[in-house]
């Protein structure tokens, strides 16, 4: 199956994931693109990552998180962070994290909501998390709830009907590729700002540039040949 071309034609976009490092995994490259052509990326991540490290107190670990976090999305040209802190691996479904999501997406009136996949696999075919999946699904939905306003009537923020586009990142089913063929070194930077998390995993700088070559790569046999990023475009 052929890969298509991600549209560009949209100018803002909300990027909802669950963790600090979930949208650098699958690759930040795409983000850098989009920024160096002008676009606006703001980040809303659901939990402060207070649970990553296994030898640290959750409040040490959440600072931490943050920071690389913030760090990282600086390297692909986003300058504003922001976290609905929501606890670290206990993360549900429900109609508060839907709430939260289309308060943010009311806010900040996104053209495109990049969300990380929800489906029960990832795209690397393993298990996907329960936090990734709950924040995922809410954040599909709660695109459709910042658009009525007879829902959450309780906000004061305007509906927000103005979402063109809405696709998974790290998805088993990819549909489209965004081209990072002049991005990958900002993905990679942005990945390795995750420094302390990047050796709590053991993972040295070589062994994290293999793994978004081998992504970008895979994606490329698909892409007529070029480097990129897949996303699933719902």
């Amino acid at each position: 199956m052929s890969l298509i071309e991600f549209p560009e034609d949209w100018q803002s976009a909300l990027v909802v994931i669950a963790h600090p490092d979930d949208i650098e995994y699958p690759g930040a490259a795409p983000i850098s693109k989009w920024t160096s052509q002008g676009k606006e990326i703001i980040y809303l991540v659901a939990s402060r990552g207070e649970a990553g490290f296994a030898g640290k107190a959750p409040e040490v670990s959440a600072e931490i998180r943050v920071a690389e976090q913030v760090a990282a999305a600086a390297e692909v040209g986003v300058s504003r962070v922001e976290f609905l802190d929501y606890p670290d691996g206990m993360i549900e479904y429900g109609l508060s994290l839907r709430r939260d999501i289309a308060r943010s997406i009311r806010t900040h009136r996104p053209d495109f909501v990049l969300i990380g996949n929800h489906r029960e696999l990832s795209g690397n075919g393993m298990i996907n998390m329960s936090d990734h999946r709950a924040v995922g699904q809410a954040a599909i939905d709660a695109v459709r709830d910042a658009a009525n306003r007879w829902v959450f009537r309780e906000l004061s923020e305007e509906p927000w009907s103005g979402v063109r586009y809405i696709a998974l990142i790290g998805s088993p089913e990819p549909t489209h590729a965004v081209d990072t063929t002049d991005h990958f070194d900002a993905g990679l930077r942005a990945l390795l700002a995750h420094r302390v998390y990047l050796e709590e995993l053991g993972t040295q700088a070589t062994e994290a540039e293999a793994m978004l070559r081998k992504f970008e790569m895979d994606v490329a046999a698909q892409f007529d040949g070029r480097p990129g990023v897949a996303l699933e475009l719902l």
